[in-house]
């Protein structure tokens, strides 16, 4: 391990740890978020109310100095409440842009299912190319720039169901849950007097986590490796079960995720075990399923589940 290495996975660690301090007890899901950033991706998060979706957003961007805003989806919800807007203004005589939510480091988009498509298509663009355009103009965002989107699984698709080419922008999907009973003790006590995320400090700048990002994508991948997280994207296209499979993204992501997980591991190069242990976070959501005999439908993650264990890793990986 080089030293580069092992300060990237200093890095990470501090910031799972950091972000631990508040969200307690739920150590992999924090990884897998601290994994999605280190990626450059998004990260979906289906769950019930109050299980820490809002806490675990703010801690992410408080932990890395990082702007955080938040929006509340809802039908009334406009893509210029996302994006922002061009106003006159007095003063210029000429159309001035202000920036909306989009623009910070971490955006929570909360109940992103309550939103109406067309405000669901103002994220596309920036999720996949780090920009909005509005009224002809082009706008960056800032980097590093990662949306936590959240949708309430106790209504099902919500009332505007995520289309296929909105899930598929998304790294990973996963959920908190519910803590057990001395977890729930512990945060309860935690937020007695004050709240733990009100005490908690940086540990990364946003230009060091830019960096991550950059010095992730050096962590090796085989080409059997890379060949073995095409074979389980592709055989989900093909799985009786499955309507509509994983897409090349979704190839590319899981290798971009497995690099992060490798590094938050110690290690400048990623293992078979890497694509196993997120298979299931990466690809599941993006499946579109068919309808069993009794009317429901096949859970997505026991599909890939079965999948990781009919496609081998080849023994040259």
């Amino acid at each position: 391990m080089t030293d580069d290495g092992n300060a990237r996975a200093a890095a990470l660690r501090a910031l799972v740890d950091n972000v631990e301090r508040v969200v307690t007890g739920k150590r992999t899901v924090v990884e897998l978020a601290v994994v999605t950033l280190a990626a450059g991706g998004h990260l979906l998060l289906e769950d019930v109310p109050g299980v820490g979706k809002t806490v675990l957003a703010r801690s992410i961007a408080r932990s890395i100095d990082g702007a955080f805003a938040r929006v509340q989806g809802a039908p009334d919800l406009l893509p210029a409440d996302v994006t922002g807007s061009s106003v006159w203004d007095q003063h210029l005589e000429a159309f001035r842009f202000v920036p909306g939510p989009v623009f910070a480091n971490v955006l929570l988009v909360d109940e992103l299912n309550r939103t109406t498509p067309r405000s669901q298509a103002a994220l596309l663009e920036a999720m996949e190319e780090g920009q909005v355009s509005v009224d002809g103009s082009t706008h960056l965002l800032p980097r590093p720039h990662v949306v936590i989107a959240t949708q309430n699984p106790l209504e099902h698709v919500g009332t505007f169901p995520l289309p296929e080419s909105q899930l598929d922008r998304f790294t990973v999907a996963t959920s908190l849950g519910y803590p057990d009973p001395s977890q729930e003790s512990a945060i309860v006590r935690a937020q007695v007097r004050r709240h733990p995320l009100d005490d908690l400090q940086p540990v990364l700048t946003t230009a060091a986590v830019a960096e991550l990002q950059r010095s992730v994508r050096e962590v090796h991948v085989a080409d059997g490796l890379v060949d073995y997280a095409v074979r389980l994207a592709t055989a989900t296209r093909t799985h009786p079960d499955v309507e509509l499979g994983a897409s090349p993204r979704a190839s590319v992501q899981l290798v971009h995720a497995c690099q992060a997980l490798a590094a938050l591991r110690g290690r400048d190069f990623v293992l078979p075990d890497d694509v196993k242990d997120l298979a299931p976070a990466v690809l599941s959501h993006r499946l579109v399923v068919r309808r069993g005999l009794g009317g429901d439908r096949p859970d997505r993650r026991r599909i890939v589940t079965e999948l990781l264990r009919q496609v081998v890793v080849e023994a040259s990986t």
